[in-house]
């Protein structure tokens, strides 16, 4: 046997059942204030991948339906999930309706600005 094998031999099975009790992750359950969401929502929009965004969104769908954050929301679960399922490719306009709905709105601003992750620090030369 080489030293490999008796390094694998000699590690113990996982326990699956023991893994699987673990409490899933749902960053829904901590996503309990408007900041928290604007934050959340922040992030993804910073990656610019429209995909992760809308992944982002249905996460704050779920979390206001689950505080109760906006009214009416736990009344449109079913058609929110629909809308941001995973394979969906939701337009522009289906996004700010769903926006909306969440009590949210999309903000654009110039790129450059001091709000700008993208911006470096320094600072450009003054004109002479």
């Amino acid at each position: 046997m080489k030293t490999g094998e008796k390094a694998i031999a000699a590690t113990p099975a996982f326990d699956m059942d023991a893994i699987n009790a673990l409490p899933r992750f749902d960053a829904a359950d901590h996503l309990d204030s408007d900041e928290e969401i604007t934050a959340y929502l922040n992030v993804y929009l910073d990656e610019e991948d429209v995909a992760m965004f809308v992944r982002g969104l249905s996460t704050v769908a779920r979390a206001r339906a689950k505080t109760s954050i906006a009214p009416g929301v736990g009344d449109n679960c079913d058609a929110l999930y629909n809308t941001l399922c995973e394979d969906s490719a939701p337009r522009l306009a289906t996004v700010m309706q769903v926006m909306k709905s969440l009590g949210l709105r999309l903000v654009v601003e110039p790129s450059g600005t001091s709000s700008d992750p993208a911006m470096s620090s320094e600072t450009p030369d003054s004109p002479s």
